[in-house]
């Protein structure tokens, strides 16, 4: 018997056809050993060897925080940020399993099971709805590695390469740490890699309060990071949240019941836009960006490697508070809005945007596009004519951005019109940055009115001069004349007061009514009786680096001073005449908490003047908002709070300017056109008063709401000693005698005291 099958086998492999079916069959299975076998040794790449898995590295986000621990952005090229087994909630885990793996707890890292269905079913049957045979160890192994392109067979070349990273996974790791590996590094929507970060992205919250209808709704998302996209998609991403309830149904993770609650529910997203150009406080997190980059510089790893911004998951704690920044954004965009409209109007058809063709024309010159194609040697003509060019743009407007055909010029033309805005609000005592307004939004204006602009700060310099009057013994009550002078010694310049009523010539003012009415002639008198020198000595100690023009027309805040200096000096009238320097980065972790770098806050060691000096100050300025420029805190916004504060308007009504000053936060604002050659049309619309104070008042009646804000909102000023008092107790104004109306009607000249 079993020699005849021996003869039967050996009859049959002398047949031609059987005997070439045979040794194909056997080229085949050798070919594929060897394709095989190639893959295992590294022909197509080395694979990750035990070792190597056993301290995987990948990488993180950094995550900036605000004073309170918020997180409030981050920097990465992935967003990525790691948690731990425990913080994974169980029906997170539940809905991962009975989607995507539903024997993940029985295989070794590559189901066999579902490889023989796919084959079958998918392959030979063609039916596509049998579904994948990939394991969650499997899609871990391509979330770490990623897949190449090869020539040929790159499907087959890179799922043999995972099935043996997965198996390796799987004899290294348990499968509680392979599902928190998995989560840690599967790509969810909108660029965001891992769990806690989709759910701080989607849901505004960590990933342990994660509820089973948003932990559906991320697991849902993994078979189609785009098309199952809550945020794009919502209604299909609800249907794709359905199929994971039933499939946790189907397998026995929840009931029937919990299912079709959870399925009546709509998906409540609340979005949180992490990436560079949206979402809270883009401008202050582009300059702690830069300011951490820089420090990084000075600190480097354990190893001597330098620390990564982007990858290697830094903890920077930052001073700003979350819910001010909140309203101080909301505050500025309900401002700037009705502003804005209000500026258009004023211009009408004179628009300077629109008609004045050498305006833009020097804009157009400034266009980063403009300047590389003069490096490449094109005429101003063919220049002119490739910005000419239409297409789809999105345009910025208050109302709604649009999408319009317009070409390059007629989006410089647009952006033209808008006014900008930058604000800071500090800690007096340390200097601590609380709120940060770059600009009116960094999508579309990058330039950073906090920490890169040095703007004419105006009447807001007019302190300072005061100040070192005070501080050099001049009284309060000293009264001088609003008339205007003429210096015949500096070219016959004659400093106007900026009210278009005309004025009473033989009107005496006292410092007090001088400076809360923002009165420019006598600010320019003061400045000639203490002397130059002096005021910008007293500039220097109050932290102002700036380079000062030394001319009388300082007086009248015609030099330009960064935001954050003038905070900082400001800070001073209720910090013991201390001034600060405004910091955001109070220290930086290592991804584990240990401590990188800290930083304490810069104060002046000795006061910049006396306290006699900083009491009357104090009171002056609190006299603006209760008498002078800046009533309508008081009459229009019916803010009650203890405030002092001083208003600015530079010439022309290109700037507009507000310092307001409580006891525990000390507040600047500001508001222009980014083109200097563009200002308001008239004063009534582009004083201080009307253009920057306004942010202010909305940020502290928002603030007024929220008991939160309470030690900042109720705070008062100290009562000025009795000295103070007195010398306070006199009449502000009074007019000249009989005398002096008969014979001083000219206007007067004089010289311009000559400094040392």
């Amino acid at each position: 018997m079993y020699v005849d099958i021996r003869i039967m086998i050996k009859k049959l492999i002398e047949k031609r056809g059987v005997k070439w079916s045979l040794l194909i069959l056997s080229g085949t299975i050798l070919i594929f050993l060897c394709f095989y076998a190639s893959i295992y040794f590294g022909f197509f790449g080395k694979l990750p060897t035990k070792k190597e898995l056993s301290s995987l590295k990948q990488a993180e986000a950094t995550q900036v925080l605000d004073k309170d621990g918020n997180l409030i952005g981050k920097y990465y090229i992935y967003d990525r940020q790691p948690i731990t087994y425990e913080d994974l909630p169980q029906h997170l885990i539940d809905a991962l399993v009975a989607t995507e793996d539903v024997r993940f707890y029985e295989h070794d890292g590559v189901d066999n099971k579902s490889l023989l269905r796919v084959f079958f079913k998918t392959i030979l049957l063609q039916d596509k709805s049998s579904g994948g045979g990939s394991t969650i160890t499997l899609q871990l192994a391509k979330n770490l590695f990623g897949r190449k392109k090869y020539r040929m067979f790159t499907t087959v070349i890179n799922k043999l390469k995972e099935s043996f990273v997965a198996k390796r996974i799987e004899d290294i790791y348990s499968k509680k740490e392979i599902l928190t590996l998995y989560f840690n590094t599967v790509p969810f929507p909108d660029n965001t890699y891992g769990i806690e970060s989709a759910t701080q992205k989607f849901f505004n919250k960590p990933t342990h309060k994660l509820t089973l209808s948003e932990a559906a709704t991320l697991i849902g998302t993994l078979k189609a990071n785009h098309s199952y996209n809550p945020r794009l998609f919502p209604e299909r991403s609800q249907l794709r949240r359905d199929v994971v309830l039933q499939q946790m149904v189907k397998y026995e993770y929840i009931s029937t019941n919990r299912a079709d609650q959870t399925m009546s529910q709509s998906i409540a997203l609340d979005y949180q836009y992490f990436n560079h150009d949206l979402g809270l406080a883009p401008y202050f997190r582009s300059a702690v960006k830069k300011e951490l980059t820089e420090i990084l510089k000075k600190h480097k790893k354990p190893d001597s490697t330098i620390y990564d911004v982007h990858n290697d998951g830094l903890i920077v704690h930052t001073t700003l508070d979350y819910k001010m920044q909140v309203l101080a954004e909301e505050a500025m965009k309900e401002h700037m809005q009705v502003l804005q409209s209000d500026y258009e109007k004023s211009y009408g058809s004179a628009a300077p945007w629109k008609n004045n063709k050498d305006l833009v024309q020097k804009a157009m010159k400034g266009l980063e596009i403009y300047k590389e194609y003069k490096k490449q040697g094109f005429t101003e003509n063919q220049i002119k004519d490739s910005l000419s060019v239409k297409k789809d743009i999105e345009l910025f407007e208050w109302a709604g951005n649009t999408t319009v055909k317009a070409s390059s010029l007629d989006s410089l033309q647009h952006y033209l019109k808008f006014l900008n805005a930058g604000m800071i609000a500090i800690e007096p005592s340390t200097g601590a940055i609380q709120a940060y307004l770059g600009g009116i939004d960094y999508r579309y204006f990058k330039y950073d009115h906090v920490s890169q602009s040095k703007r004419q700060v105006g009447s807001t310099f007019k302190p300072f001069v005061y100040t070192t009057a005070i501080e050099n013994g001049m009284k309060p009550c000293t009264y001088f004349s609003t008339k205007e002078i003429t210096y015949t010694n500096l070219d016959n310049w004659t400093p106007k007061n900026s009210s278009e009523e005309e004025e009473d010539p033989h009107l005496n003012f006292t410092l007090e009514k001088a400076l809360s009415t923002s009165v420019n002639t006598i600010a320019v008198k003061v400045l000639n009786e203490i002397g130059i020198p002096k005021v910008i000595d007293q500039v220097r100690k109050l932290g102002i680096t700036d380079s000062l023009s030394k001319k009388p027309a300082m007086a009248l805040g015609t030099d330009g001073i960064k935001i954050k200096d003038l905070a900082g000096a400001y800070a001073s009238y209720v910090h013991d005449g201390k001034a600060v320097q405004p910091y955001y980065i109070s220290r930086i972790e290592d991804k584990n908490g240990k401590l990188i770098a800290s930083f304490e806050p810069v104060i002046a060691e000795t006061p910049a003047y006396s306290d006699y000096t900083k009491q009357v100050l104090l009171e002056m300025m609190k006299s603006t908002v209760e008498q002078g420029t800046a009533t309508r805190l008081r009459t229009t916004y019916q803010l009650e709070n203890d405030i002092a504060g001083k208003t600015g308007t530079t010439q022309d009504n290109k700037d507009g300017w507000f310092v307001g000053i409580t006891p525990q936060l000390v507040t600047v604002t500001w508001v222009g056109n980014d083109n200097y050659n563009i200002g308001f049309k008239t004063t009534a619309l582009g004083q201080g008063a009307n253009t920057a104070l306004p942010i202010f008042a909305k940020l502290y009646q928002k603030m007024n709401l929220d008991t939160t804000f309470d030690p900042i909102t109720k705070s008062k000023f100290e009562e000025p000693s009795e000295e103070v008092l007195q010398d306070l107790d006199c009449k502000s104004e009074k007019r000249d005698n009989i005398l002096k109306r008969l014979f001083g009607k000219k206007k007067k000249k004089k010289k311009f005291k000559k400094e040392t």
